[in-house]
């Protein structure tokens, strides 16, 4: 999840080499933690946050077929 998380990003923004995904785990709940250059954060996120709800419902679209929750956020 967090290689397709990743590879969204990477493809989504100017600077890939600044994109950066980490795996957590919170009880039952994968939390993958997203961080882009600065410049790139509107790209990320999308107007009114639709970039960043689609790349969450292909996440878990995913970790529902796997049988697990997944969450993703988004820092800087």
């Amino acid at each position: 999840m967090r290689e397709l998380v990743e590879t969204i990003a990477k493809a989504l923004v100017d600077d890939p080499t600044q994109v950066r995904t980490t795996e957590e785990m919170e009880e039952d709940t994968t939390v993958i933690k997203l961080t882009v250059a600065k410049e790139d954060m509107g790209r990320i996120i999308g107007k009114e946050g639709r970039t960043a709800k689609a790349i969450r419902t292909l996440l878990n679209a995913v970790s529902t077929k796997d049988n697990k929750k997944a969450v993703l956020k988004i820092v800087e």
